[in-house]
């Protein structure tokens, strides 16, 4: 069990949830806005791209039937709590899958929203090697708020393209790892994601 600093029950239920963050998203980028502290108008021209993609996602996404089927069947009742911000790419690539995830539970995940720039105790309990990054998922037990484990930042597979980027920097370019990244989100359409999570979530 990870061992953090506590935050209390009001904390998380005054969280959005999936539906809440969406309208939150699509309010800002209507009155020019996005979450978080930068508000330049790159990362508004990320948040408009990340609605795109969470809508298309939204549409066409299917969970995968193991996935479906083991979701229900989880033991102990769960609260995912995913840190994120619109203008991420990789919070669009795999929000819309984890909420699904939850959908389809049957009340055994409780998934909720915490903006990385608004809560930056929760984000700073929860790094990833140093540094905030997003989508960080965080599950907690509902009774205890004990927390069971953490995801993050993205699947292994796309992590490792990212890894790949770093180490050759000199030979590629950021629109190249880009497009590398998500041609990878596009092909794999969430099942690894899935079953990363469902993996986690059914070992508890």
């Amino acid at each position: 069990m990870i061992q953090t600093r506590t935050f209390s029950a009001a904390f998380f239920k005054a969280l959005p949830n999936y539906t809440q963050y969406r309208a939150l998203a699509d309010k800002l980028i209507a009155e020019n806005k996005t979450t978080g502290n930068n508000q330049s108008e790159e990362y508004l021209q990320y948040t408009r791209l990340n609605i795109k993609r969470m809508e298309r996602i939204e549409k066409t996404m299917e969970l995968l039937p193991e996935v479906k089927e083991a979701l229900p069947r989880i033991k102990q009742k769960q609260i995912w709590v995913i840190i994120g911000e619109a203008w991420c790419g990789d919070c669009a690539q795999n929000m819309p899958y984890l909420a699904a995830m939850a959908n389809a539970s049957n009340g055994q995940i409780d998934l909720r929203v915490a903006l990385r720039d608004d809560n930056p105790e929760f984000m700073d309990a929860h790094l990833t090697n140093g540094a905030r990054s997003v989508p960080k998922l965080i599950a907690l037990d509902t009774q205890t708020l004990a927390e069971l484990f953490e995801w993050g930042s993205r699947p292994a597979a796309a992590q490792e393209i990212l890894k790949q980027y770093k180490a050759n920097k000199d030979t590629m370019t950021h629109d190249d790892f880009e497009k590398q990244l998500h041609t990878w989100y596009a092909q794999n359409k969430g099942a690894d994601i899935q079953r990363e999570l469902i993996k986690l979530a059914t070992s508890i």
